[in-house]
């Protein structure tokens, strides 16, 4: 399910010393994609990926101060890196947003955006709800699209099946996932990840970005 949506427990931070403008070829945007612990983040974008192999959107790898999971892949599904040097990207100005999540800091590089974006491609970043009102600020173009469970039950179900975090960490991760449902109307639009269904969530994600672009072929984001 999809709805058309426009609006505008955690510690955010402000970025550090300012870039110089970097500007993108026209049609190319950022698209961001959030959802709460355990609505199946991961799979989408490893399904949006196969989905849409061409060079034309790049998957932006964030920076995690915590460790990678089992079956994680360092440079690939996050960067992996130390809270000091996470904090010294961040007072450099390599971050386009930096936000502390569950306990952790999670930050956006900048020149992965302004590389995708210089040549003509979309941005595709998985990023937490504060980090994308960070984005949206900045950037009030950016796409944004909040991924939502069939239910609280089926989410803490799925985030309990993983096995990736301790009890303390799951009754934090479901914590949160409270305060960042209630913000799913700030977003473009709500897409329904059922049960066993990511296939035809990826869908739903590659019709809103591909309408977006019929809608905006001409928009030049400047960062």
């Amino acid at each position: 399910m999809s709805g058309r949506r426009r609006g505008a427990g955690t510690q955010s931070q402000a970025i550090g010393a300012a870039e110089s403008q970097a500007v993108g070829k026209p049609g190319a945007m950022i698209v961001i994609i959030s959802g709460p612990s355990g609505v199946g983040k991961d799979t989408i974008i490893r399904t949006l990926r196969q989905r849409h192999p061409s060079p034309d959107r790049r998957f932006v790898v964030t920076y995690k101060t915590r460790s990678p999971r089992l079956g994680e892949v360092a440079g690939v599904d996050y960067h992996f890196v130390s809270v000091e040097e996470f904090l010294r990207k961040q007072v450099e100005g390599d971050l386009l947003e930096a936000s502390e999540v569950h306990g952790h800091w999670s930050g956006t590089p900048r020149d992965q955006v302004a590389q995708a974006l210089a040549t003509g491609c979309d941005a595709v970043l998985k990023i937490d709800v504060q980090g994308a009102e960070k984005i949206k600020a900045l950037v009030p173009q950016a796409l944004r699209i909040f991924v939502a469970p069939p239910s609280a039950d089926a989410r803490q179900a799925r985030l309990a099946r993983r096995g990736t975090e301790t009890p303390e960490e799951q009754a934090r991760r479901n914590r949160d996932a409270e305060l960042e449902m209630a913000r799913m109307d700030e977003y473009d639009h709500v897409v329904v990840n059922e049960t066993g269904q990511v296939e035809r969530t990826a869908q739903q994600i590659d019709e809103i970005i591909r309408l977006e672009h019929e809608l905006h072929p001409d928009r030049r984001i400047v960062l």
